[in-house]
């Protein structure tokens, strides 16, 4: 039976069976969680409108992928490159006033990881699913990629696509996806990130009790233990403030005049969660009533070993429910 002959309901559900995937993959190219819905639900209205030109139930999936990944490649040719601090500026210094938040370039968001962490391993898209979980630090380096090049290297290199396939896909001839490949895989090793690094963390009984530590110390503005849970050399940003800091000593400082300055004890409360393969918090502010937090940002950090290399928290009280975290917390729900 052809696609086009099936009724509503059937073709519903053979789409909607993709858009977990169609949602990584626009995420990967977009680098915002509301810009990859935006493809995504875009994507599904043009399968339903355009079901008459899909023959067969094996092709759908790489009909899907190939209209997401065009809506994609078009958004961004009116948009800005999405970044993050480290990628923005050289690293700041406390001896120069702390910058005030900028809208362009615009930032990179977190992905949130506790979608894609279930899998019946019964449909090819899990196994894209399972790889999915890359740091941000992969990200980061493929926003570096003209959108066309991070294409390729997405469809080649992450979801194991043949050249005449992503050929095929882009409207384009073999030898420029090859090209664009090739470019790519240079910046990438440039860059030192693969997308075959093993992405897996566990929380065993140290890492629990490092992220324990991390968020006591957070909620009491205890900075002494905050900073000795980080590494010499950690970096600390709050996009969309453009300024990135670099060394414990340093962020000691800077946390000690900013976030935690004056009576900051009971200030913040984080909730965990999880960004893109990495441990990551919702954070909360408290409001003028002393028993209400408000939603403030997600806050993702790097393990390095039992050490926290990095610190990056993304101030948007929209991606915390995004995450799938209330807005609000009570003192008697903390």
């Amino acid at each position: 039976m052809r696609v086009s002959e099936w009724d509503e309901t059937a073709f519903v559900a053979q789409i909607e069976a993709h858009r977990r995937e169609l949602l990584v993959h626009c995420y990967r190219l977009m680098g915002s969680i509301q810009d990859a819905d935006d493809m995504v639900q875009e994507t599904m209205l043009r399968a339903w409108l355009r079901r008459e030109s899909i023959d067969e139930l094996s092709s759908l999936r790489a009909w899907l992928y190939k209209v997401a990944t065009n809506l994609c490649l078009d958004a961004l040719k009116r948009r800005s490159k999405r970044r993050i601090p480290a990628t923005h500026q050289t690293e700041a210094t406390l001896s120069e006033p702390i910058p005030e938040d900028i809208d362009d370039p615009i930032w990179l968001e977190p992905y949130p990881s506790s979608p894609l962490l279930t899998s019946d391993g019964q449909h090819p898209e899990d196994l894209v699913v399972a790889h999915e979980d890359i740091t941000l630090a992969f990200i980061v380096v493929l926003h570096r990629l003209p959108p066309r090049q991070r294409a390729v290297l997405i469809l080649r290199d992450v979801l194991d696509w043949s050249a005449n396939e992503v050929a095929a896909l882009l409207d384009t001839t073999i030898p420029a996806v090859k090209s664009a490949l090739h470019r790519a895989r240079s910046i990438l090793a440039q860059s030192r990130v693969s997308p075959d690094v093993d992405l897996s963390w566990k929380i065993d009984s140290t890492i629990a009790a490092l992220l324990s530590a991390y968020v006591a110390a957070w909620e009491a503005a205890d900075i002494d233990t905050f900073v000795r849970l980080l590494t010499d050399d950690a970096t600390f940003s709050m996009p969309p403030i453009p300024a990135w800091y670099r060394g414990r000593e340093t962020v000691r400082a800077l946390v000690s005049r900013t976030i935690f300055a004056g009576q900051a004890c009971g200030r913040w409360h984080l909730l965990p969660t999880c960004a893109n393969g990495q441990p990551a918090f919702g954070v909360y502010r408290q409001t003028a009533n002393p028993r209400l937090y408000a939603a403030y940002g997600i806050q993702v950090v790097r393990l390095v070993g039992q050490m926290i290399g990095d610190v990056i928290t993304f101030r948007d009280a929209a991606l915390v429910m995004r995450f799938g975290l209330p807005g609000t917390l009570e003192e008697k729900r903390l």
